[in-house]
């Protein structure tokens, strides 16, 4: 198991990582949320042994590997948000290169390039130089070169990052795969809600360098249990309407994009009447209406206040 405990990181006085407590046994994925700047990246950089903690520490198995890094860095695989590869050299000169990096004894990197690349899908191109890949295949030979060694855990930082949906798949079922077959476990950040909901056991949130929520996917939705999220579809977009809706007191997470608006109500809040009103009010038709039950991204905008991506 690691454990992340009490851990904290001060650049000029402000914690940007404000004493962090989390965990990941073995065999779970675990999923890490948050708006950039957050802190998400300077706690995995702690958690990876990159960086040195102002305060806390990082357990694996309960020993300390702060002044004892090689231990977790045996057992640990980190696929970066940047691409960390030779732009010039060939996929299998890169699986090459970083193997050696880990010591692996020539024989055992021969046959774990070859099991790499099926893995990643890219046994067919692993000739062809990295600058001349797409930008799906370098973040499939990102997660490749972490995976070399076998590692027990495994770090993905937004691992699917600006690629093209048909890669983006093909990334989620591997990390799906690799952790059924092998019981590896992985901590994932993601700006994807639907990528957490897919592949994730248990959630972080973390805003402002703290934890504010943790538990399972049905836990952390929990916390809206006494709310429910409805869908307006208007006629046609009206601000003055989202104006008065936002000034409501009973109306909260009020999110408008062209005609189609969603918010959150108590549930035993008759909305429907008022809503009527109002679109009655500024001319404007409501064509339909969604009644959903809290989501992942509705717990999210409602603990910290901003969507993922801002």
């Amino acid at each position: 198991m690691i454990e992340v405990v009490d851990l904290t990181k001060t650049y000029k006085k402000v914690n940007v990582v404000d004493h962090v407590n989390l965990y990941i046994e073995p065999g779970e994925i675990v999923g890490l949320l948050g708006p950039n700047g957050a802190g998400k990246s300077t706690a995995i950089a702690m958690i990876s042994t990159l960086i040195k903690p102002s305060k806390g520490d990082v357990l694996l198995n309960q020993k300390s590997v702060i002044n004892d890094q090689g231990s977790l860095r045996e057992v640990l695989g980190v696929v970066p948000q940047e691409i960390a590869l030779y732009s010039d050299l060939t996929a299998r000169e890169n699986l090459h290169f970083f193997g050696s990096i880990h010591k692996m004894p020539k024989d055992k990197l021969k046959e774990r390039i070859e099991i790499v690349l099926q893995e990643i899908g890219l046994q067919d191109e692993n000739k062809k130089l990295v600058k001349h890949y797409s930008g799906g295949m370098k973040r499939r030979l990102n997660i490749g070169v972490a995976l070399l060694h076998e590692p027990e855990y495994l770090i993905m930082d937004e691992p699917t990052v600006g690629i093209d949906p048909q890669s983006r798949n093909h990334i989620l079922e591997t990390v799906k795969k690799l952790n059924e077959r092998s019981n590896t476990a992985i901590i994932y950040t993601s700006h994807y809600m639907e990528e957490v909901e897919f592949l994730c056991n248990r959630i972080y949130i973390i805003d402002k360098g703290r934890v504010i929520a943790s538990g399972t996917k049905d836990e952390i939705k929990s916390i809206l249990s006494s709310e429910k999220t409805i869908r307006l579809k208007l006629e046609k977009p009206s601000k003055k309407l989202v104006e008065d809706l936002t000034l409501n007191p009973m109306l909260s997470n009020i999110l408008a994009k062209d005609a189609e608006i969603s918010l959150t109500v108590a549930k035993d809040t008759n909305f429907l009447p008022m809503i009527l009103k109002l679109c009655d009010q500024h001319h404007v038709a409501l064509n339909s209406f969604q009644i959903e039950e809290p989501s992942l991204e509705d717990v999210f905008l409602h603990l910290t206040g901003r969507a993922l991506r801002n």
